[in-house]
């Protein structure tokens, strides 16, 4: 996978959503955090290329969600996202079966908040809560809790207390 094919995906997801904005900057948010915590904690390139995948991708079973359950909570997104997400990526041939079957695990558990035990998932965690606690409005002792009980990548951390000017 190459950093073209990721410019791939990113435009194949915006058609996806089109005509959602509100969703695109999501994830292009998203994508720019993971990106960047990613190069700070000195993830492998590979590594980090399937992880910017899944940040892009990480939200695509939000429409079938509203569509079938009519709401579109965490868990849904874990259900419908991997299904979702296939159908976007069988258009970027560069992306092999196997970083197919991590980026879809990564999108099936980017709302799961236990057993956190690898670099790509904890930080898509970070990348996307760093987002979300502007986007959703969270208090501040939401974001304190959060950040005690998920955060570990340092850069992500250090991030997260300059957003919030925490200390």
């Amino acid at each position: 996978m190459t950093h073209e094919t990721i410019a791939r995906l990113m435009q194949a997801m915006i058609r996806y959503d089109r005509g959602d904005a509100k969703r695109i900057q999501h994830f292009v948010k998203v994508h720019d955090f993971a990106r960047t915590i990613a190069l700070a904690e000195g993830m492998e390139t590979e590594d980090r290329l399937v992880l910017e995948a899944a940040a892009i991708l990480h939200d695509v079973g939000i429409h079938e969600a509203e569509r079938r359950y009519g709401n579109c909570n965490g868990k849904h997104q874990e259900e419908l996202g991997p299904a979702e997400a296939r159908k976007v990526l069988a258009g970027i041939v560069e992306i092999t079966p196997q970083q197919t079957e991590r980026i879809c695990w990564l999108i099936a558990h980017h709302h799961t908040y236990t057993d956190v035990n690898t670099l790509d998932h904890r930080i898509l965690l970070e990348a996307d809560f760093l987002v979300n606690s502007f986007e959703d409005n969270i208090s501040k002792e939401g974001i304190v809790a959060f950040r005690e009980h998920v955060f570990c990548s340092p850069s992500a951390i250090a991030m997260l207390n300059d957003m919030w000017n925490l200390v």
